[in-house]
């Protein structure tokens, strides 16, 4: 009697759905799992494309670097005061003379690498860097000793990008109407400083006579340049503008400093940058990591991005998703016992447990799709796979295609809306608490006048009368 009285008491058969639903966790929480890992596995591929091709890009410069040599006479006295020597001191340092004036126009063109399945967004610039050197002043430079005697070498114009591999061709800098051209070893300059890595182009010609006269100079440098997701600039003159357009349609702005105009479209994005040396400090970072001849690591220095945004990716999109599984099993399961509750029905705990398997099924199939076809139609595909399972799993479990395709429908309505959720970033948490209190209202109206004891003594007497025995009577 009390195994039939459990069996048949809602009570219990409640606790029996809730332990349910926390068991269907476990497959939920290795879908994730294996989420994660192909997520990790795509960063992975990313990084071997940094190694083995380009990595992102930053752009220091052009730069005009002065080498020079410092000699002094240090006067050696004895305790009495007197002179008794003379020792000639030198010291080799460089000069670091920014741009008055920068102006970077450029364009950003995307294109799509892969390793294996996984793809990797690169893009091409195409840029020119125009501007112009104040003329120069050998008083400008400080000296050790008062006395001291400068000694200057030649100069020359140092740029650098992060990655070299990504130069397309050598950059073309024509300056006073001279082709300077660019080498790759950087002298005077610590190999491990920031512009340590960089390329130089000696000045020469009339380019040199200008600046031994004390002339600005004007500068053009053409480039060319490859790399992963993401441009860096840093803003190293007096004042520094950027306008950089590109067919993409997702960017992602960074850095220090925000671009102060943007524009995007589905045809792509158009943004400027305007930056003062009075607000940034990437003059003072680099010159910290020259001077003291010590490597800074560019990362650090203030700059502004832009970055080839993915619009979805796949696999934070499925983890979004898969966050919801567990609410999605309990509103699938309770529409179940809805259907067993009011038309009367017995559903078994297996039937309960296959229901809550297609759902965690759904987001297995959701993951795998979304890593062959676009992420809209791969959800597309593995929620009409599992609205069909279970139609015509119900119609049959439920007694007629009727009830089967309505519990269909309510699968379709919680599919639309788990949509929803992930199309609405911005709004996921408002939509996704608006539905379960959309739920748990419904539920609570259609069974507003449910008598749950009446239900219970009904169910047990739906099991049949209980056979008495009666006692033998006492023999004589």
């Amino acid at each position: 009697m009390i195994y039939q009285a459990l069996r048949n008491s809602i009570l219990f058969k409640v606790a029996g759905l809730l332990l349910l639903t926390l068991l269907l966790c476990i497959p939920l929480a290795r879908i994730d799992a294996l989420n994660q890992e192909r997520g990790q596995s795509q960063r992975e591929a990313a990084a071997e494309l940094a190694r083995t091709y380009a990595d992102s890009q930053q752009v220091i410069g052009p730069l005009l670097v002065v080498p020079y040599v410092e000699r002094w006479t240090e006067v050696q006295r004895n305790a009495e005061g007197n002179v008794i020597r003379n020792l000639q001191r030198s010291k080799e340092a460089v000069h670091i003379v920014f741009p008055e004036r920068q102006h970077i126009e450029g364009n950003l063109l995307p294109q799509e690498r892969y390793r294996g399945i996984f793809k990797v967004p690169f893009y091409t610039l195409k840029a020119t860097l125009d501007g112009a050197f104040a003329g120069f002043n050998v008083a400008s430079i400080p000296r050790s000793e008062t006395d001291a005697q400068i000694e200057m070498k030649t100069p020359y114009i140092a740029f650098k990008v992060s990655d070299l591999r990504g130069l397309d061709g050598s950059p073309a800098l024509s300056m006073q109407g001279e082709s300077l051209r660019f080498a790759q070893r950087v002298p005077g300059l610590a190999d491990d400083g920031v512009m340590g890595g960089g390329i130089h182009a000696p000045l020469s010609g009339e380019a040199l006579a200008a600046w031994q006269a004390g002339k600005p100079l004007p500068f053009e440098l053409k480039l060319g340049l490859v790399g992963q997701e993401t441009l860096s600039m840093v803003p190293l003159g007096s004042e520094t503008t950027a306008h950089i357009t590109s067919p993409w349609a997702h960017p992602s702005f960074g850095g220090r400093f925000l671009a102060s105009e943007r524009s995007i479209t589905a045809q792509g994005f158009d943004a400027r940058w305007r930056v003062s040396s009075l607000v940034t400090t990437a003059r003072e970072q680099l010159l910290n990591g020259v001077t003291a001849r010590k490597g800074t690591d560019p990362a650090f220095l203030q700059s502004f991005d832009v970055s080839l945004a993915q619009p979805v990716n796949v696999y934070s999109m499925s983890t979004r998703a898969g966050k919801y599984g567990v609410l999605f099993i309990g509103l699938v399961i309770m529409a179940a016992f809805m259907f067993e509750l009011f038309r009367k029905l017995r559903l078994h705990p297996v039937q309960y447990g296959l229901v809550g398997l297609s759902i965690a099924l759904f987001f297995l199939l959701l993951l795998a799709l979304s890593e062959k076809v676009a992420f809209g139609l791969a959800y597309a595909g593995a929620a009409s796979a599992s609205v069909l399972l279970l139609a015509a799993y119900f119609s049959a479990v439920l007694g007629g295609w009727q009830r089967g395709l309505s519990f269909g429908a309510y699968v379709t309505v919680l599919y639309g809306a788990l949509y929803g959720l992930l199309a609405s970033e911005s709004n996921a948490l408002l939509l996704g608490a608006l539905l379960v209190f959309g739920m748990l209202a419904v539920l609570m109206l259609a069974t507003r006048k449910v008598d749950w004891y009446a239900l219970s003594v009904g169910s047990a007497n739906a099991a049949g009368p209980v056979a008495v025995v009666p006692e033998p009577s006492p023999s004589n």
